[in-house]
């Protein structure tokens, strides 16, 4: 039998375990770690000489002291110490340091990054998938029409992506 959870490493409680109490403990505080995270930095130097509990960091990659064989960890202080938390791809951090969300992906934190395929703010999609390049006026004797079909091409364009109304 696992004694933890298969996607957040939480502590389960043994058949017949005494102090049952320690291992809920600990679920608890790792819990307490990883729900809507903030982390004070991504990455520090070093690791804090006075954190206060409750607070976390992202731990850099070559990490030392007390920080040593955790890179790419989620490190929160409690009242029992440092906990760990592996990250898993996907997961998000709030860094208030940089003042936007770190998520994980193969490649590591990513910080500021946003994906999706559209944009909607109060209830209205600005912005779409990119569309094709527009072809700019070639020369000619006839500029008027092709300044006008190229402004008639970009204004498609805006509506399409829905950056103005129809």
């Amino acid at each position: 039998m696992t004694l933890q959870t298969d996607r957040l490493a939480l502590p389960l409680l043994a058949t017949a375990q005494a102090q049952k109490e320690m291992t809920h403990n600990e679920a608890l505080a790792l819990l307490d770690a990883i729900v809507q995270p903030v982390v004070a930095a991504v990455s520090p130097a070093s690791v804090p000489t006075a954190p206060v509990p409750g607070q976390g960091w992202i731990v850099g990659l070559s990490p030392t002291g007390a920080w040593s064989g955790h890179a790419g960890a989620l490190a929160v202080w409690t009242s029992g110490g440092w906990r760990f938390v592996a990250p898993f791809e996907g997961m998000v951090v709030w860094s208030a340091a940089d003042a936007m969300p770190f998520r994980r992906t193969a490649a590591g934190w990513i910080g500021g990054a946003l994906t999706g395929r559209t944009l909607t703010l109060d209830g209205l999609q600005v912005i779409g998938a990119r569309l094709g390049a527009i072809a700019g006026p070639v020369g000619g004797a006839v500029i008027d029409s092709e300044a006008r079909s190229s402004v008639l091409a970009i204004l498609a364009a805006l509506r399409t992506h829905g950056l103005i109304a129809i």
